[in-house]
């Protein structure tokens, strides 16, 4: 029987057991420091040896915990597109009807969410969540732990740095500076993003 841990029991943790339901795993168990009755991630490590996907739709949280996991699940939903050429990193999760095209590169712990498309030679860094709806056209680069919010469009070959908040619904037409929030159409910077 194929088991999987997915850490984070809230509605992003549900979407992600529902795609490791159809990649096979028969048993699924929540993993969540926060809510009572489930195991939290130290106990769930000491008792099973099961690789665990990430239902933490948080960039921020998910760097801080990934040191503390022992191995992880990459998830691509059944009905997403993965070019042959495209790369998914470790602990990743691809949703249903994301488009991953040929040549692009998504980093580890990375979230392609529903209906995204990741064009030819794309470059998403690490901790990385484009959110449903997300076009980024061909040759684009997002920085790691960068969030561009959902139903954004990002045109070829924008460079786009890390830790960066896109605004839902924004047309990036420029390069955005790491650490920055823009949105709008077109996107612009509005100010600077503070991490926890």
């Amino acid at each position: 029987m194929r088991a999987i841990g997915i850490y984070g029991a809230s509605g992003h943790g549900k979407v992600v057991a529902d795609i490791a339901k159809l990649c096979d795993y028969q048993k699924i168990i929540f993993i969540d420091d926060a809510k009572e009755g489930l195991p939290t991630l130290e106990e769930f490590q000491k008792r099973y040896n099961y690789p665990i996907a990430w239902g933490i739709g948080d960039n921020e949280t998910r760097r801080q915990k990934a040191p503390l996991i022992e191995h992880f699940a990459t998830l691509i939903h059944p009905n997403a597109v993965v070019a042959e050429s495209a790369r998914i990193g470790e602990g990743s999760v691809v949703m249903a009807g994301a488009v991953i095209n040929p040549d692009a590169t998504v980093g580890a712990h990375t979230i392609i969410n529903t209906g995204a498309v990741v064009e030819h030679d794309c470059l998403i860094g690490d901790f990385v969540h484009i959110a449903p709806n997300c076009a980024l056209a061909g040759g684009v680069q997002v920085g790691d732990a960068t969030f561009i919010g959902i139903g954004s469009n990002v045109i070829q070959n924008v460079h786009i740095g890390s830790e960066v908040l896109v605004g839902a619904g924004s047309v990036v037409l420029e390069d955005i500076d790491n650490g920055l929030i823009a949105y709008g159409v077109p996107a612009k910077v509005r100010g600077k993003r503070t991490l926890r």
